[in-house]
């Protein structure tokens, strides 16, 4: 069955972890799991150097090349972020969404992917609502995909732009990532971790940088199984003991989309999970406060954190770019020349 074909909406069970091939294209990002400390290390270090570039030189790196975003979902920061990083580089975009697209007539992911090759696309950011798709179109294309989100699964641009952020304030000065330059670092992810693919690739990432990662929610939304997705984490259902041994503290969006069949009681979700002032001030009051977004303020934290001195939310935001950038120059150099590095 073609993936688009499968409805968006999931039965409330946790997804398995999927288990796929090796990418087919040099310089694909598909997964957090195919990271190892070396690569995140080139991929910070070539983010840095073209955040810090003259923007006229940048932007004849990739000047013409021509770059696909198909977009099944909605998206603001990831859409815009990854257009800007690819625009910035002197790259070509042109933006596929399922409501303005042959997509809406029924045109299967393979075949809308096939007629991008053909149109001259080098390589496509991949938003799709079916967890696997980015691996089914780069199999049928064998071009570079970026996974910019894949169902209840991964996204994995978003750990590694979430990592930049933390390295920022707990590693300042430190240009080599390595097996350790986490250690002794817990970072507490509290919410709606079930549908989070931004939570599973931060679980896959951080622990292989020394990091601990503590999971907190109710069980509705946080299976004991999660636990066993690899070494390096845990399960913590009160989320004042989460809080107090967290240096970072990252809080995720009730999913209501994804809410079907759980019964869950939002009033009691606020009263035991929600981040307030007086939560941050008593558990954890140094810790960094991150939030992929969108935020729903007054439901997963108040608006008096989102706006605090303590927030990074909008830092998340700015790292964006560049980490996308990276990944883009990345994708179409190591495409045209697999044997040399990023």
């Amino acid at each position: 069955m073609p993936v688009n074909s499968l409805s968006p909406q999931r039965a409330p069970t946790t997804p398995a972890i999927l288990t796929l091939p090796a990418p087919y294209a040099a310089g694909s990002m598909l997964s957090s799991r195919e990271l190892t400390p070396e690569t995140v290390s080139e991929i910070l270090a070539l983010a840095t150097q073209l955040e810090s570039e003259d923007p006229l030189k940048r932007a004849t790196r990739l000047a013409k090349r021509r770059i696909a975003l198909l977009f099944y979902e909605s998206s603001t920061r990831t859409r815009t972020s990854f257009e800007l990083a690819a625009k910035g580089l002197g790259a070509d975009t042109t933006l596929v969404s399922s409501l303005s697209s042959s997509i809406e007539k029924g045109e299967t992911l393979k075949d809308t992917g096939l007629t991008l090759k053909a149109l001259g696309a080098e390589a496509i950011i991949l938003r799709h609502p079916n967890s696997g798709a980015p691996w089914l179109l780069e199999r049928e294309t064998r071009l570079p995909i970026l996974n910019a989100g894949d169902g209840m699964h991964e996204h994995p641009s978003q750990a590694l732009l979430d990592l930049r952020t933390m390295l920022a304030h707990l590693r300042p000065g430190e240009t080599e990532v390595t097996a350790e330059t986490l250690a002794g670092v817990t970072i507490a992810i509290t919410g709606d971790i079930l549908h989070s693919r931004v939570a599973r690739s931060n679980m896959f990432l951080l622990p292989k940088l020394g990091a601990r990662v503590i999971l907190c929610g109710p069980k509705e939304l946080l299976p004991e199984v999660a636990a066993q997705a690899g070494p390096g984490i845990a399960i913590e259902r009160n989320f004042e003991r989460a809080l107090g041994e967290a240096q970072v503290v990252m809080m995720l969006r009730i999913q209501a989309e994804r809410l079907a069949g759980l019964q869950l009681d939002l009033e009691e979700y606020k009263t035991k999970y929600q981040l307030t002032e007086a939560r941050l001030a008593a558990q954890a009051s140094s810790a960094l406060v991150m939030h992929p977004g969108p935020i729903i303020r007054g439901l997963e934290l108040t608006g008096e954190v989102a706006d605090g001195p303590q927030s990074l939310i909008l830092e998340q935001v700015h790292h964006g770019v560049a980490i996308r950038m990276a990944l883009v120059y990345r994708a179409l150099t190591l495409a045209a020349n697999p044997e040399v590095g990023a």
